[in-house]
């Protein structure tokens, strides 16, 4: 993101992005480059984002979210540390039964103006990358201000715009707001808008890793009592490529932070109990972080001048590694709702506006969030008559190809009602 500046005593624009995330960050691209004068206020500090210790996770970016950023121009610089998910392996504890996805499967169902057969289903990058990406992509934009470190210490809405009192002193008035600071958005909160949720009583440990053999970029979604165990491929380093893998391992969280404190031998001895010796010797590269898991959606995603977009409207477990990429989805729609009623005249705070974004958004998030919370209650359990099942049904899905494909397409993130941007359209 761009350097930090001061904050004005007034600053006027169109929209006010409470949120610099990843997120937050993408959707001030999207206005920013089609001349939408955007002003962003992070509490963080842009440069700290960058540091490798400020984040160690990798995301899953779906091909419908490499689209998006690769229409706003994004994704050039993190191509060439970006793994592309070629197969998907699913599989429960030491069950001979199993689920798998080739990518060439998928044929020319992939639709967007694209030969489809040979595109992935995905890439895995590290949000570093992204983070960087955008940093240099918002410094190019004359469109967009910056204003962190600094924070929102009130925002007022009215029928005529947005008006925001800054910590540091400044002010911004705005035809829209909206709220991009993550699962305890405090814009939200203030707004009124409640919020459904509950704990998994899981955490997630991540951590990349280091092992012997290729992981011929397949991602493995390995099914245990405590929760799923994920091996996702990254690109590794030059002399090694293919031989680093980002995992992110949920373990129940009573038991996850006695593991996070163990040396770094016994934390070796629980990691290979899981992890298994398919890719050979392993070495943790790097810090460890442990996170809670929990599910959170908003009641409604707009108010008076206010949009939620990302983990600020809807959370979800990263059983499916999705989090972002609906993050992303909303990012593409939103971006395009505003700018089809800009080229109207329209007031791009209106009700209306703002409803079209409610409406397209709704059932896609709200999909998505009983999917995966319906996949980790069916599967982090040891019940022999459910596991039974399940078994049963992996095998049977692995059997039926025209299944697979649907499923395969969800992964892929072309299901729906999809924004221009997915369907490499120009907003």
């Amino acid at each position: 993101m761009a350097h930090p500046r001061k904050s004005p005593d007034v600053s006027q624009a169109e929209v006010l992005i409470i949120g610099g995330g990843l997120v937050g960050a993408t959707l001030a691209v999207a206005l920013g480059q089609s001349g939408v004068d955007t002003v962003v206020v992070d509490t963080a500090d842009p440069k700290a984002c960058l540091a490798a210790e400020f984040d160690g996770r990798a995301s899953a970016i779906a091909l419908g979210s490499q689209r998006v950023l690769k229409g706003l121009g994004l994704w050039r610089a993190v191509q060439s540390s970006a793994a592309p998910i070629l197969d998907i392996r699913v599989s429960e504890g030491n069950s001979l039964f199993f689920l798998h996805y080739d990518h060439k499967d998928v044929g020319g169902e992939a639709g967007g103006g694209e030969a489809g057969g040979d595109e992935p289903f995905g890439h895995m990058v590290e949000n570093r990358e992204l983070r960087k990406s955008l940093f240099h992509r918002l410094e190019d934009l004359g469109t967009v201000k910056i204003l962190a470190p600094d924070a929102v210490k009130a925002l007022k809405r009215g029928s005529a715009g947005v008006t925001a009192d800054l910590a540091g002193g400044g002010k911004i008035l705005a035809r829209l707001g909206v709220a991009a600071e993550g699962r305890g958005s405090q814009t939200r909160q203030d707004a009124g808008i409640r919020v459904t949720n509950w704990s998994y009583n899981q955490s997630g440990i991540v951590c990349t890793v280091a092992h012997e053999r290729c992981h011929d970029f397949i991602a493995h979604e390995h099914f245990l009592p405590a929760g799923p165990f994920a091996i996702l491929p990254l690109v590794g380093d030059q002399a090694r490529p293919g031989h680093q893998s980002s995992l992110v391992w949920t373990e129940r969280a009573e038991l996850a932070p006695k593991i996070m404190a163990l040396d770094e031998d016994g934390f070796m001895a629980e990691l290979k109990s899981r992890f298994g010796d398919f890719l050979g010797n392993l070495e943790v590269v790097g810090p460890k972080w442990c996170y809670p898991l929990g599910l959170q959606f908003a009641e409604r995603t707009i108010d008076q001048r206010l949009a939620l977009i990302g983990d600020a409207a809807h959370a979800m477990h990263p059983i499916a590694g999705q989090g972002l990429n609906m993050g992303l989805r909303d990012v593409a729609a939103l971006a395009e709702v505003v700018l089809d009623a800009r080229r109207l005249g329209l007031d791009i705070g209106e009700a209306t506006v703002l409803e079209r974004y409610q409406r397209w958004r709704r059932f896609d998030n709200t999909l998505m969030l009983a999917m995966t919370d319906g996949l980790n209650k069916l599967f982090s359990n040891d019940v022999r008559p459910l596991r039974l099942a399940r078994d049963l049904g992996l095998a049977a899905v692995n059997r039926l190809p025209p299944l697979k494909r649907v499923f395969m397409r969800h992964a892929m993130g072309l299901v729906g009602d999809l924004p221009r941007l997915i369907r490499n359209l120009p907003l």
